[in-house]
Formats: structure tokens, C-alpha cells, sequence
């Protein structure tokens, strides 16, 4: 049975993030199946997990505030100082839309973690006076960051700190209790996912043969059709886990189901909706436009009532009871009538709470409409309270901590949950949190108890070469998975842009480093590690692919510290060269992937790289070429690596050093 080693993974700055714990990347378990969880204690245990996350979180984010210097407090990717306003806009439910840039240079941002949909906070910075606002990033570019947020900032520079989710967490929590004292069909669920009700099945379900999916997807389909409650889907990496989910919620709605499709990241759920619009079906995105991806903002709930055939009216009303407010505020020379203000007042109060009405039967009617309405895990679902749903689906499962997956589980009849429990867990601030089971997702939890009783795998890929695929079948899914005939044998050299005779055409590389010297470095606040002599070897690789005509945007480069991926970025002569930590690529896939391991000392500590579940995402990105860099001394000391690199001498892989810098 293949799973994942015990492991301790830390940030990418080398703070501590996840707890040692096993995780099982294999279906089929063999332990005793745990006893049921008392509802009392487990949401007792998770209740004190949030809050020592928000603790963690707001200790971290009070420890950037008070760094002074502007290298330091950049550092660790949480923080961006110096900013300033470059251009705005206003829109997107009375919102501004600001883009922020460096004030010294309109280059691209440093090595930062702020993506689409994250929460901030802009100060000012340096000596300026004013309040701090709360906001969304709602568009990432290289040298730019778009803020939605409600109240213009004062003053001319600005920092932007990513912040603690406070409004989220309240969310989990009230999910939680409501959960915790939940009857009829949502007391079913909870008890099944607390292991004191077993799932059942249906036979003989009618499912149709669909022509994009192949057998291990078909049956997954079928599978989770076939559940009264709860089916998993589990996806390794590029096997077409989207699609399928994507298809399961075609032939749900097909056969007259109503479905809540969710996911941990706004990012995720975009994707997911962008493919079900793609394949006709008629989805409704909530959220705020601001954290929407703007290829499918038209099909935003605001967007959508914004063509509803009731919002002439309800814009006329606000624009009249506005009208009458600022009468009612003016000063006249002439004395007014008696209660003639009290009267414009009213009736402006009037108009507004009719407008509001009108609003909520549009926003009704819209959701009534829809057959599948999707949206983060976490968002505020009370508009849907009088719209029950029959199938909930959370995609990418595993990402989220298990307090979210609480928060849809209400409104749903049956749930399915898909992810891959041997890809990246929860992001966990808190250490202590970790070590006593945050770190452990809803998804992986079911997993381990109910095992093939509930799970199907799926076993074919369609991203990487054979060889690439090759490690990780073996070591985390049994070796279950293969390669589909499109991509089997597919190499660097097959693309026509690629000159065979200047790049090697074995689609894996493994350049050791041992005896050359080449120590990493620490930054002088402990937070984060270096190799600057490995980062060099790095960028000649990334430079004989581009001069062999790999167009840079096709290459991916992948280090597992903060400190090497700024390294990489301040030294690289390439602006379309991504370059970022493990988490970055998650559900990502590049041409050609370099990654470099940055450990080598004398005493054998790997640090988090031992985190097999990271390593695991970061060998499977690239779908032709795969180039590791790293000193096979200190990685040996891990026994993930130990497998790893015996593997890479039996797939004749293996190259020294010397071997490499000699040829060039």
C-alpha cells in the first residue's frame, strides 16, 4: 500500500506550518476503523484550532508591522511597502478599483503571496497620516496589484499587508454549531461524517456514457451518483479530476438535481465555473465581483440582477429616494413647511426599503433559475437559506481546513468530496494547531476511516511523460496511474520550436551537487534558506531550454524557499519566467519543470522537504522535462529522498555536477 512518510513541513520562509502526522495516499485501508467522534468534543477541538489560528495569524501579521526595515518586512511575501497609486477606477458594487505599484519602479513586484480573492489591509506607509482600510486583491499582474476596497486611503505611499480572515472564521463557527445541533437530513450527514451512520449506495443507477471520460472516470461518475450521502473522488495529478467532477455535475442536473458546487479558493471555484459554462450548463457565481476572475464576472449574481427586468426600476427608486435625502440635508433661506424634511425623509426611507424587496425577489429569482450555483467554501450562504440543493460538490477538498467544508454541508442532500489527500494539505499558521490535527483535511479524515467504501481513484493522466509519472505512481497511489497514449512518450523535442541537437531529450534529469561545495546560505533572520551556486545552475538550465526555443512562459521554476525564489528572480534575464514556491503551482502544469532542493550541509537536515505531500506536487508540474538540482549528501539522510534518488540511478536520471558543467 503506498502512502506518504511521516512528515513536519514548515513556510517556505522556514516557519512551521504542519504537524507530523501519517497521511495515507492509498484507498485501501487496513487499520481498524476508528470509533465514532462525539459531535461535542470534535467541534470542541476544531473551535479551539480556529481560534489558535487566528491567533497565529494576527501575531504574525503584528510582527510585520513592527519590522522596520523595508528588505526584512518583504521578506516572508505577506507584505509589499512603498506603494503607490497608479491608476482607478470605481464600480463593482460601489467599490474603488486600485492599482497599486512600486513608487521607485514600475519592474515587476517582488516574490510576494497575494493572489485574487486574498484579504488585505493598505496603510500608509513612511510618515503618512490616516486609517488603515480593509480590502480584496482583485487582480494580480508582474508589476501591479488591483485592491477592491470601500473608502478611498489617504495619503501618497501605502504598505499592503495580507490579513487574518476574521469574517470567514465567524462563518465556520456559526456552521459548526448549527451542525453540531442539526436534525433530520443534516444530523444524517454529520453523523456520517463523525463515523456513527455508514454511507449507503443505490444500484442500477442510470448514468450515461460519456464520450470525454475514460473508464476510471466513468466509474467515478457512476460511483458518485450511486451515493445517498457521501462519495470521494480522488484525483492524482493530471487525471482529469475537473473534468470528471465537471461531468458528475452535467448528468446531476441532467436528471433534474439542483447542485452547490464549491471550493477552498476563489481561483478554484473560477475554474470550475468557467469549465461548466464552457460545457452549457446554466451556473451562478456568488461572490463579490471584485474577487471574480474577470472571464466569468457575467456570470456573477450582481452581474445577473443587474439584467434582471426589475433593476430599471429598483436603480429609479435608489435615485429618487437619494434625490429626497439631499433635499431633505438642504439649507433653504425659506422656511420649510412644517414636517416637510421629516416627510422627504420618510418617504426617501420608504423608497429604499421597497428597492431592497424588489432586490431580494430578483436575487431569488435568479437563484431559483439556476441548476448549479457555485462559490468559495466559506461564503455567506443565508441568501440561499429557502433554496436547498441536492448535490453539493467541493473540489480541490483537501486545500481547505475541515471547519469550511461545514459551512455548505447544510444546504445539500448528498455530498461529494474530490481532491488528492497526497497533494498539499490546508495552509496551517499554527504549529501547536497542527501537531493536534488542523492540519488534517475533512477529505483525508473520510478517507483514512471509510476507504474504498466510499472512494474511487482515478488512474489515468494525461499531462506527463511516463517517466515523470513514473516515481510518483509508485510511491504515493500504488502504482496505479498511466500515462495516456498522447502523452506517454511526448518530449521537449517533439515541439517544432526545439533545435534537438542543442537540449538533452530524456524527459528526466537529476544534477547532483555533492562535492561541489556549494552550502546554502541563511538569511541573517533565520526565517528563510539560499543556494545562490544552485540557483546559477538553475538559470543555465533555464537558459539552454530558452536557446534551445522553449519559450520561457512554458518553463517553470520551483524552489522550496522564499529566500532562493527571490534569489531567482532578482538574477533571471527572463519576465515571463515563473518562478515560485511548491504551493504556486499547485494544479499547474509547464512544458518543462527546474527545481531546485537549495539543502546541502554537513549534518543531513532536510527541513521541510521531508513534507513528502510537497514533493509529490512539485515532481508532477512538468509534462515533457523535469530537471532536478539538489545534493544528494544531505538528501539522503531523508528516507523520501533516499527512495527518490535510488530511483533516479534505476531510470538512469542521474547526472553529476561535473558531468553537466563540463558538456557546457
Amino acid at each position: 500500500m503506498g502512502c506518504c512518510s511521516p512528515l513536519q513541513t514548515v513556510c517556505a520562509c522556514g516557519a512551521p506550518l504542519y504537524c507530523e502526522l501519517s497521511s495515507v495516499c492509498s484507498v485501501a485501508m487496513s487499520q481498524t476503523p476508528n470509533p465514532p467522534l462525539r459531535p461535542d468534543q470534535h467541534f470542541n477541538n476544531l473551535r479551539r484550532w480556529l481560534e489558535m489560528e487566528g491567533d497565529a495569524e494576527r501575531e504574525r501579521l503584528e510582527q510585520r508591522r513592527h519590522v522596520q526595515s523595508s528588505a526584512q518586512a518583504e521578506r516572508g511575501g505577506e507584505t509589499l511597502l512603498d506603494m503607490v497609486v497608479r491608476t482607478h477606477t470605481t464600480g463593482l458594487g460601489g467599490r474603488y478599483l486600485i492599482t497599486l505599484q512600486k513608487r521607485r519602479s514600475t519592474e515587476r513586484l517582488p516574490w510576494h503571496r497575494f493572489k485574487a480573492g486574498s484579504p488585505v489591509i493598505l496603510s500608509p506607509d513612511g510618515d503618512g497620516q490616516g486609517e488603515s482600510r480593509p480590502g480584496v486583491v482583485s487582480a494580480r499582474r508582474p508589476d501591479s496589484l488591483e485592491i477592491a476596497i470601500d473608502d478611498w486611503p489617504e495619503g501618497d505611499r501605502f504598505r499592503l499587508d495580507l490579513s487574518p480572515d476574521e469574517v470567514t472564521r465567524k462563518r465556520q463557527l456559526a456552521a459548526m454549531k448549527t451542525a453540531e445541533k442539526a436534525t433530520s437530513r443534516p444530523g444524517q450527514l454529520r453523523d456520517l461524517m463523525l463515523y456513527d451512520r455508514p454511507p449507503t449506495f443505490r444500484t442500477n443507477v442510470d448514468a450515461a456514457r460519456a464520450e470525454c471520460l475514460n473508464d476510471s472516470q466513468q466509474q467515478a461518475v457512476e460511483f458518485a451518483m450511486s451515493a445517498n450521502d457521501l462519495a470521494i473522488i480522488h484525483g492524482p495529478p493530471g487525471t482529469g479530476k475537473t473534468t470528471t467532477v465537471v461531468e458528475l455535475i452535467r448528468q446531476a442536473v441532467a436528471n433534474g438535481e439542483r447542485v452547490l458546487a464549491c471550493a477552498p479558493s476563489n481561483t478554484a471555484v473560477d475554474n470550475l465555473l468557467e469549465r461548466l459554462i464552457a460545457a452549457g450548463e446554466n451556473a451562478v457565481r456568488l461572490g463579490h465581483p471584485a474577487r471574480v476572475l474577470e472571464v466569468v464576472r457575467s456570470h456573477t449574481l450582481d452581474a445577473l440582477v443587474e439584467q434582471h427586468d426589475a433593476h430599471h426600476v429598483i436603480h429609479e427608486m435608489l435615485r429618487e429616494a437619494d434625490q429626497l435625502e439631499r433635499k431633505a440635508s438642504r439649507f433653504t433661506r425659506a422656511r420649510p413647511a412644517s414636517g416637510q424634511k421629516y416627510q422627504q425623509r420618510q418617504e426617501a426611507r420608504e423608497l429604499r426599503r421597497h428597492a431592497r424587496m424588489l432586490e431580494r425577489q430578483a436575487i431569488g429569482e435568479v437563484i431559483a433559475g439556476a441548476r448549479v450555483i457555485c462559490a468559495t467554501v466559506s461564503f455567506d450562504f443565508s441568501i440561499l437559506d429557502d433554496h436547498p440543493f441536492d448535490l453539493l460538490v467541493i473540489d480541490e477538498a483537501c486545500q481547505s481546513v475541515e471547519p469550511g467544508c461545514w459551512v455548505p454541508m447544510k444546504y445539500a442532500d448528498r455530498i461529494v468530496l474530490a481532491g488528492d489527500h497526497c497533494q498539499l494539505p490546508p495552509t496551517i499558521l499554527s504549529s501547536a494547531a497542527a501537531k493536534e490535527g488542523y492540519a488534517v483535511s475533512l477529505m483525508q479524515r473520510l478517507v483514512e476511516h471509510y476507504g474504498d467504501a466510499v472512494t474511487r481513484q482515478l488512474t489515468v493522466q494525461y499531462r506527463m511523460h511516463e517517466q515523470i509519472m513514473d516515481f510518483s505512481s509508485r510511491h504515493f497511489y500504488d502504482g496505479r496511474l498511466t500515462a495516456d497514449d498522447s502523452v506517454r512518450q511526448h518530449l521537449l523535442t517533439d515541439l517544432p520550436s526545439i533545435d534537438d541537437t542543442t537540449v538533452d531529450a530524456s524527459p528526466v534529469v537529476f544534477i547532483d551537487t555533492a562535492g561541489a561545495g556549494w552550502e546554502e546560505e541563511q538569511e541573517p533572520e533565520g526565517l528563510s534558506r539560499l543556494n545562490p551556486q544552485e540557483g546559477r545552475l538553475v538559470l543555465q538550465q533555464v537558459n539552454a531550454l530558452c536557446e534551445a526555443g522553449l519559450n520561457p512562459r512554458d518553463i517553470a521554476v520551483i524552489a522550496p524557499y522564499a529566500a532562493q525564489v527571490r534569489w531567482l528572480r532578482q538574477h533571471t534575464e527572463y519576465d515571463h519566467l515563473e518562478v515560485d514556491t511548491v504551493d504556486g503551482f499547485q494544479g499547474r502544469e509547464k512544458e518543462a519543470v527546474v527545481m531546485c532542493t537549495v539543502r546541502s550541509n554537513g549534518k543531513g537536515e532536510v527541513g521541510f522537504l521531508s513534507d513528502a505531500r510537497r514533493m509529490n506536487v512539485a515532481l508532477t508540474r512538468a509534462r515533457r522535462k523535469l530537471v532536478v538540482i539538489g545534493d544528494s549528501a544531505t538528501l539522503a539522510a531523508d528516507d523520501f529522498f533516499t527512495k527518490l534518488l535510488s530511483w533516479f540511478e534505476q531510470s538512469g536520471a542521474y547526472r553529476s555536477v561535473w558531468e553537466v558543467t563540463s558538456a557546457e
